[in-house]
């Protein structure tokens, strides 16, 4: 600008707008993003913070906030810095949480299991069915394969407890022939953690796995297919007025879950033909058919045709990076 060249095409050449350095030009200081700055005069001292770090976490002052602290350290006529200063300080160190008697402790990452085959890893769990009789509930067990989403075992009583269980367990492990280390999935509840469901799995070889307490998404597997139970179609509109009628209605949705539905996750086969192993030859039949369809009429195809492959390996509560979660 000072040899004669005009402020805008100076800015052009730079790569900025010409609002953006008259910005920087006002700016009391070097207004430039990069710029290197002198530090403020009223920067506090590492000294100072540390000092900061070690009064909020003096046993008087643990479950205080800093708009408690620095008044009492005012009465003890101590000033070390202001309130916002100490919550800067204690945002950079990570105590910006409840602290004392409450304390929010780190959640631990959820219990990862994979399945490459059916009677790999089963879920199980219990959900309520509504009675006729105010105050009473059917208790529906149901277990469920993670690999093909079958329903392997399923049952309905009117009471919940670990030995009704038990015996489902062994009735679904017997049915399945499992043969194979089989781990199983549920969640905290006494059914699920009671002694004789626990000596069962003992006995059976089974493998226990707990999701974390008060985590329904740890058992997902169970919690979606009791979803799809009560807002299907068939679902009844009102309660059930027997256990028989609850039972004979969860014994039709689970053949209809398994032999017809087909399912979203497996590519549109149904679970029982995942489970029996027929899916693939399915699938292959579908992905020749498309391709027969695009040979046909190419002009109408922008890509490559439906994906029909199926994944080999399922995971239970599969682990994520600490940016994705």
């Amino acid at each position: 600008m000072t040899a004669g060249a005009r402020r805008f095409k100076a800015c052009e050449t730079l790569g900025i707008t010409l609002r953006t350095y008259q910005r920087w030009e006002r700016s009391p200081a070097d207004g430039r993003p990069g710029a290197i700055r002198p530090e403020p005069a009223h920067k506090l001292t590492e000294a100072e913070r540390a000092s900061i770090i070690e009064i909020v976490n003096r046993p008087e002052h643990a479950s205080l906030p800093p708009h408690q602290i620095v008044p009492r350290l005012a009465d003890d006529g101590v000033y070390v810095a202001s309130e916002s200063s100490f919550y800067r300080v204690m945002k950079d160190h990570g105590q910006q949480n409840r602290r004392g008697r409450e304390k929010v402790h780190e959640r631990r990452a959820p219990t990862t299991h994979m399945a490459t085959a059916p009677n790999q890893v089963w879920c199980w769990d219990i959900t309520w069915l509504p009675s006729s009789v105010r105050g009473q509930f059917y208790y529906w067990y149901m277990v469920k394969d993670v690999f093909s989403r079958k329903v392997v075992a399923s049952e309905v009583h009117v009471a919940e407890s670990s030995s009704l269980a038990a015996e489902l367990l062994k009735r679904g492990t017997l049915k399945e022939k499992v043969q194979e280390v089989l781990i199983l999935h549920s969640d905290n509840g006494s059914a699920m953690k009671g002694s004789t469901m626990l000596a069962t799995m003992q006995n059976l070889g089974v493998v226990p796995s707990f999701s974390r307490p008060r985590v329904s998404n740890d058992n997902a597997f169970a919690e979606t297919l009791f979803r799809t139970a009560k807002y299907c179609s068939t679902w009844p509109s009102k309660p059930f007025e027997s256990l028989e009628k609850a039972r004979e209605w969860v014994d039709g949705f689970v053949r209809w879950y398994n032999e017809e539905h087909r399912h979203s996750r497996i590519r549109f086969v149904t679970p029982g033909e995942r489970h029996a192993g027929k899916a693939e030859a399915l699938l292959q039949r579908r992905h020749r058919l498309y391709l027969v369809a695009k040979e046909k009429h190419p002009h109408r195809w922008t890509g490559s045709t439906r994906n029909w492959t199926l994944q080999n390996e399922v995971f239970l509560n599969p682990e994520r990076s600490d940016k994705a979660a």
